[in-house]
């Protein structure tokens, strides 16, 4: 079974997607801050992340996308934000994948499945 950590800091994505992808076959491991997130990352096998990137901090998604390109390369991460206007940020081409947030998942898990198997 393929393991999935999300991190989001609004508690009802995090509980949606989790629901979501555990029908769909998935184990998923959630996280609401930056710190929870590096623990899950470093003490699990992970094998793909969905990224918010506005968390607490302001910028705190983009410094955990860093830590995660730096700590494991080929780890599939997704962006998945409500802010279409970082696409265009530089530092977010570090992710394989950036889709904005909607209520239609279908885009979402459609990426994941495609990541996930490479």
């Amino acid at each position: 079974m393929k393991t999935i950590l999300v991190v989001d800091d609004e508690e009802n994505i995090r509980i949606l997607y989790q629901q979501d992808f555990t029908a769909s076959g998935y184990q998923v491991i959630c996280a609401a801050t930056l710190d929870e997130a590096q623990k899950e990352f470093s003490r699990n096998q992970v094998d793909l992340v969905v990224l918010d990137l506005k968390l607490t901090a302001q910028d705190g998604g983009l410094e955990m996308l860093r830590w995660m390109r730096e700590a494991n390369r080929k780890i599939p991460i997704i962006i998945n934000t409500a802010y279409p206007a970082y696409k265009t940020d530089f530092s977010s081409w570090l992710a394989d994948a950036y889709i904005v947030k909607s209520s239609n998942l279908d885009e979402l898990k459609e990426t994941i499945a495609r990541l996930i198997t490479l």
